[in-house]
């Protein structure tokens, strides 16, 4: 199957279209069609070739999670009329990330091995390992950076202090990340999985808070298998992972981490044919399903069809 990596749709009422690095979001005014396509990115770039099936498993996990937690907290997704593609409400973002994490690793794990103890205004407690569980789940938010600039973290206070949300909207974002991260916790455990970490993004909707956009998909989030965490833990070794970090270590392998003058090491048929694999791996050990690949027909035409026939019904 070929993948979709454009996309350039007229649908009814539409005012506008915002090209992400992988996403693609249709303005309705009261609504937003949001098409995952098959457009991977890392390092901040979008590599040159699409993965077959990559929008769909993503676009899925998310729609079954956003169902999963809807009793925790409204979220933006209206329905799903195509296995690429989720309907939801217009929501005004807050310009932050909330990122949450269980257990130290990553950038957070980088930083404490440079010395540093006290991340976003949470202090950490010495004497932590890499991949380690921290006594509670910790929330480090970032800012959400403009077109070709990175991320940045930010503390609670610098929120309040820049007035990028109240006192009372940064309580329930914080009450309503750590209550999704642990019913994700509890799903991934039901998988054998460790949910490690993830980011969440809210915005608001008539006055209410919203969750919005994807949530515990491989793209956003981190995942550690159950089985062997404990052994691999105590001798040092690294964690078995779940995530899109394979995608980050085949690049760096090759010589490529998005710095300026290095090259996209070439993505040959069987190299993008198993990197599709893998992400329908993600899908089934994270929802626990078979997944089934969409029948090789005209994407664009099938999603034009399956998006208008609910908008106009």
């Amino acid at each position: 199957m070929s993948a979709l990596t454009k996309t350039d749709f007229e649908f009814p009422g539409q005012q506008g279209v915002y090209h992400g690095k992988v996403r693609d979001v249709y303005n309705l005014g009261d609504k937003l069609v949001m098409v995952a396509t098959d457009r991977i990115s890392a390092f901040d770039v979008v590599l040159p070739k699409g993965i077959p099936f990559k929008g769909q498993v993503l676009n899925q996990i998310a729609a079954k999670f956003l169902d999963a937690t809807a009793d925790i907290c409204p979220n933006w997704k209206l329905a799903t009329p195509d296995p690429m593609v989720t309907v939801g409400v217009m929501c005004e973002g807050f310009a932050v990330e909330m990122i949450v994490r269980g257990y130290l690793c990553g950038s957070a794990w980088r930083a404490y091995k440079s010395g540093v103890r006290e991340i976003c205004g949470v202090k950490l407690p010495e004497g932590m390992k890499e991949n380690q569980k921290f006594p509670e789940p910790i929330v480090t938010p970032t800012t959400k950076a403009e077109i070709g600039e990175h991320d940045q973290d930010i503390s609670k206070e610098e929120i309040l202090a820049r007035g990028l949300a109240t006192p009372e909207e940064y309580e329930i974002l914080e009450k309503y990340t750590l209550a999704l991260f642990k019913r994700g916790t509890e799903i991934a455990a039901k998988r054998g999985l460790i949910l490690v970490d993830t980011k969440y993004e809210f915005g608001k909707h008539e006055g209410k808070i919203y969750l919005m956009d994807e949530i515990h998909t491989p793209d956003s989030s981190r995942y550690f298998y159950s089985e062997g965490y404990t052994d691999r833990f105590e001798k040092g070794e690294p964690q078995k992972q779940l995530s899109k970090e394979f995608v980050r270590e085949w690049l760096m392998d090759n010589g490529f981490q998005g710095k300026e003058g290095q090259t996209v090491p070439e993505m040959t048929p069987e190299v993008v044919k198993s990197i599709s694999e893998r992400y329908v791996e993600l899908y089934e050990h994270i929802t626990g399903e078979k997944f089934v690949a969409e029948a090789d027909v005209d994407v664009m035409a099938r999603i034009e069809k399956n998006v208008t026939d609910y908008l106009i019904k």
